[in-house]
């Protein structure tokens, strides 16, 4: 599950519309909208909503699946986290939390309901991976790996450049790996303004006409086009309010 806080909505959806092949479905009628859900060939892939918490930056939230939200609140708390919001309910949909670890990364957790999360992954204009960067890999580790169950294998990246760590789900054997997290130098830190933070990895069928897409739709590229051995060709974007995201194609 994963969603995007914008300034607007509307602009948002165009973008990432043209970006990912997106349909954009708003939750109501008339130009006050707040918010909808995100489609790809008639399967929900991501949800939109405007940014209300003041002093917040535009950010991709990303929601991990858990059973007990509750449980999974106290055990944030225990770990030093912080809870921004606590479990609520959607109505029949599901229930959600989300928090801050002690770092200061902000995530979320997903207790299915009726809806299980989103409905397509792991294909074009899709969700295919999810990313960390903090400035201490090791307490990032611990955190979550004692809160969400959270089990990692390191591996060193090319040209000596550091290590990098999959996420293995709990539970779940290597192969589900989702996500990876990296330590890097507070610098890198600037757009959360310090503090670490995630973001999602888009899978593209062509990952130079998606930041083509970005760059004529008002977004921009920190990083790439560039080829990552063993892993596809990728760039890492900025959309037109300063959310980030990866998108990533095989090769």
């Amino acid at each position: 599950m994963l969603d995007l806080g914008t300034p607007d909505v509307r602009a948002a959806a165009a973008f990432y519309g043209a970006v990912l092949g997106w349909d954009y479905e708003p939750m109501g009628d008339g130009e006050d909208v707040e918010g909808g859900m995100f489609g790809k060939n008639g399967k929900m892939v991501a949800g939109l909503g405007k940014l209300t918490e003041e002093g917040a930056r535009p950010a991709w939230m990303i929601y991990y699946t858990v059973t007990d939200a509750d449980a999974t609140t106290e055990a944030v708390e225990r770990a030093g986290g912080t809870v921004r919001v606590p479990p609520t309910d959607l109505e029949q949909w599901g229930r959600m939390a989300q928090y801050s670890d002690p770092l200061g990364g902000q995530f979320a957790v997903w207790q299915p309901g009726e809806s299980k999360g989103v409905d397509l992954v792991d294909e074009p204009g899709s969700l295919c991976w999810t990313e960390l960067y903090t400035s201490d890999a090791a307490a990032a580790k611990e955190f979550y790996g004692g809160v969400l169950g959270w089990r990692y294998s390191d591996m060193r990246m090319p040209g000596g450049e550091g290590t990098y760590t999959m996420i293995v789900p709990s539970g779940l054997p290597e192969e589900r790996m989702h996500g990876g997290l990296m330590e890097v130098g507070r610098e890198e830190l600037a757009l959360a303004g310090g503090r670490p933070y995630w973001h999602p990895v888009f899978a593209v069928a062509d990952c130079d006409a998606a930041v083509a897409a970005v760059r004529e739709l008002g977004g921009s590229v920190q990083m790439g086009p560039e080829n990552a051995q063993g892993v596809g060709r990728l760039a890492v974007c900025l959309d037109p309010f300063g959310a980030d995201f990866v998108v990533l194609a095989e090769i």
